[in-house]
């Protein structure tokens, strides 16, 4: 049996994690819903490599907060996610993926798109309809990245290992 993965995500602000929270809560098939909104920076790192993530996601996190834009949103086929944009994000998430690149997933070895899903797993008209509704809407307003956060993946539930704020050391 091997041990549970473990997941890194970016924190961002109370408001813009409520926002996508309502969003996600409202939208996400309840039965699939075991998570708040989150934005996924690595989905599957090993579990015995943790003392190595929390020392290097400490590091990463020495820079201040920043701003990230929510750029547009995106139909996901069978559902709907918000995308992101930072340039301190990007860099943020570069820095981690040099320093683990040996056990980087293919999936945490793709390119890297910022995001929030809001509704997965549903039937595609469905998606199509809330996509057409959510892009008629008025914009969000962008976040705070505030910190990072690495949880064990325990098949649908996250299990929370450590969060690190921004510190702006």
């Amino acid at each position: 049996m091997t041990a549970a993965p473990l997941v890194v995500t970016l924190l961002l602000d109370e408001a813009a994690q409520a926002r996508f929270d309502d969003l996600r809560r409202r939208h996400f098939p309840p039965e699939r819903n075991h998570l708040a909104a989150h934005v996924t920076l690595f989905h599957a790192l090993p579990s015995e490599r943790s003392a190595e993530v929390l020392r290097d996601v400490s590091r990463a996190t020495a820079r201040a907060p920043f701003p990230v834009a929510v750029t547009r949103v995106r139909f996901l086929g069978r559902g709907v996610a918000y995308d992101l944009a930072a340039p301190e994000l990007d860099a943020l998430r570069a820095e981690l993926a040099a320093a683990w690149a040996p056990w980087l997933t293919p999936q945490d070895s793709r390119r890297f798109a910022a995001h929030v899903t809001v509704q997965n797993k549903v039937d595609p008209e469905r998606a199509r309809a809330l996509h057409a509704e959510l892009a008629a809407a008025p914009p969000l307003p962008d976040a705070t990245a505030t910190g990072v956060a690495v949880w064990r993946y325990l098949g649908g539930p996250w299990e929370a290992v450590a969060a690190s704020p921004l510190r702006g050391d």
